[in-house]
């Protein structure tokens, strides 16, 4: 050992000697107090999580009560929230999640109020603070694939989740399938769709980014695209599948009756025309506006019973007969939008079970509204047609070389969903 090592060495043993050990370890400022011993830092206190839904008749005062929480602490929640989101507007079967210090005072609460929407609420120094705020999906792509047997709905599943998809797919080719009648078995389709995922479980479906779907041999594509701060579906050449009238008033619901020249009435019992289509469907099935217009009569008129009229443009009229009651809102002379809820389905009038009576009239004539022929709205703007092509492009070459699961195996879809950043397209 070199003599200067060995001095080095030597300092220490001797420094060590003079000094408590516990100083020499000790951080760097710590204070001591007037016999000399460090004072110790505060620490963090330690914090723990309680995660569950709220149980019908459940009560947050109930819920603090059950985990043995300050009730002071609920009342300064409470007040936090007053002008955000009142607290004892808590549903059944919703998400909560409270965090908690060692001497059980909160720390943090967050309740789903929705889907979308997550209440907030934080101690800070002032006091709790509560905000909403989106609640924080994950976006995954899921592909799926399926054939129809009977319904759309039966090629899917029948959970609430799925049910939800087959209305997203209804309301997309709204326009050009009506899913009452025109469906047909061996029908297929594949669906390029947004899965939200929270805390990596698959919670539901967001938007639909394309699909193709064969009905009766013909092909049906739509593409999710944005232009001017809105999102809406057009086909390959950049057409709007949006048209000035829905193809029927109500979703996957049998005709019972077609639009014909002549019918035996089954109450008359006597033979004469039949100038609408009927939609049998539970009574209370939502009634939706075909096309945008103004409702020109709304009240009781003979057979159709409770009955709406909507007047269109070009001399255009449609009729919605046998309802059981009008939507909240409708009355003579105000404006509708396509898609509307404007009543539902009942049987009163000259019924012999629920259904609806549909019927469109031009000019006061007649007219069968399976034959109604509509141009499409508008197309993709030529400045935009270029971002057009490149995102069906990528969607194309998706629908070519991605694996498509069968959507009556949903949960290995589910699991095997991509990423949103790991396919190409995006608009």
């Amino acid at each position: 050992m070199s003599w200067k090592k060995a001095v080095f060495v030597f300092s220490i043993i001797f420094l060590m000697g003079l000094l408590p050990v516990y100083q020499l370890f000790s951080p760097f400022g710590a204070q001591t107090d007037p016999a000399g011993s460090a004072t110790n830092l505060t620490e963090e206190p330690e914090l723990k999580s309680m995660e569950s839904t709220i149980e019908p008749g459940e009560t947050l005062f109930a819920i603090f009560q059950r985990y043995g929480l300050s009730i002071d602490d609920l009342f300064a929640m409470k007040q936090a929230a007053a002008s955000v989101h009142k607290l004892h507007n808590i549903r059944p079967g919703q998400a909560y999640r409270l965090v908690v210090d060692d001497n059980n005072c909160v720390n943090a609460f967050t309740y789903s109020i929705n889907e979308n929407t997550v209440l907030k609420i934080e101690r800070q120094e002032e006091g709790f603070t509560a905000v909403k705020c989106e609640t924080p999906y994950e976006t995954r792509v899921l592909t799926l694939s399926g054939q129809i047997d009977t319904t759309l709905v039966g090629a899917l599943g029948a959970s609430r989740e799925d049910m939800g998809l087959a209305m997203s797919i209804s309301d997309i080719l709204a326009w050009d399938i009506d899913f009452n009648v025109d469906l047909r078995r061996g029908d297929s389709f594949r669906i390029i769709t947004e899965g939200l995922y929270l805390d990596g479980e698959f919670k539901r479906y967001g938007s639909i980014l394309a699909l193709e779907f064969v009905n009766d041999q013909r092909m049906h594509k739509a593409y999710l695209f944005s232009q001017n701060g809105r999102a809406d579906y057009f086909d390959a050449n950049g057409r709007s599948l949006r048209k000035a009238f829905l193809k029927a008033p109500l979703s996957f619901r049998r005709i019972s009756s077609s639009f014909a020249s002549s019918r035996r009435h089954p109450i008359l019992k006597i033979s004469r025309p039949h100038h609408g289509i009927d939609y049998a469907a539970p009574s209370g099935t939502p009634v939706s506006a075909t096309a945008d217009g103004r409702i020109s009569f709304i009240g009781s008129r003979g057979e159709y019973g409770k009955l709406i009229i909507v007047s269109h443009r070009n001399g255009l009229q449609t009729y919605y007969g046998h309802l059981s009651k009008f939507a909240t809102g409708m009355s003579h002379g105000k404006n509708i939008q396509q898609g509307d809820l404007i009543g539902h389905v009942g049987m009163t009038g000259l019924a012999t079970g629920p259904h609806l009576h549909y019927e469109m009239r031009k000019n006061g004539v007649p007219i069968n509204p399976a034959r109604l022929q509509m141009a499409a709205g508008p197309s993709v703007e030529a400045t935009r047609m270029d971002d057009f092509r490149n995102l069906t492009k990528s969607i194309d070459h998706t629908f070519v070389s991605a694996s498509f699961h069968d959507a009556k195996d949903i949960h290995d879809a589910r699991l095997l969903a991509l990423k949103a950043d790991e396919l190409p397209f995006s608009n």
